[in-house]
């Protein structure tokens, strides 16, 4: 079992910079999980966001690709978020996501392992 927490969510001006971080309580990577974003705004279904696995290849939602990067770092079991440029619309809770698959996935239903999630506010 997975525990995850993330961290580093708050409010900002459109067109600033936020980074999210979310620590695995165990080792993900090195045991073939893919750790992934997503993020849920009021009134709307959760999304994927970004994905990556050991291997390093990463997914992204064409809303945020070009502004968005996932890395992970597999020795301390952690996975980040830079967000650039935001925008009002990327306003939601943002939550991390683990799950023992072989490819990076934005699929919701893949996952097994969820963080309580870190609000981020873009005005």
């Amino acid at each position: 079992h997975v525990q995850l927490v993330e961290s580093g969510g708050g409010s900002v001006q459109a067109g600033g910079s936020l980074r999210l971080s979310c620590a695995a309580s165990d080792s993900t990577y090195d045991r073939g999980y893919c750790m992934a974003w997503f993020r849920q705004a009021p009134g709307k279904e959760r999304e994927g966001v970004a994905a990556i696995c050991g291997s390093g290849y990463t997914d992204y939602a064409g809303s945020v690709a070009g502004r968005f990067t996932v890395s992970k770092d597999n020795a301390k079991n952690a996975l980040d978020l830079q967000m650039s440029n935001l925008r009002p619309e990327d306003t939601a809770m943002y939550y991390c996501a683990a799950a023992r698959i072989g490819f990076p996935s934005l699929a919701r239903y893949l996952y097994d392992y969820w963080g309580p999630g870190t609000q981020v506010t873009v005005s």
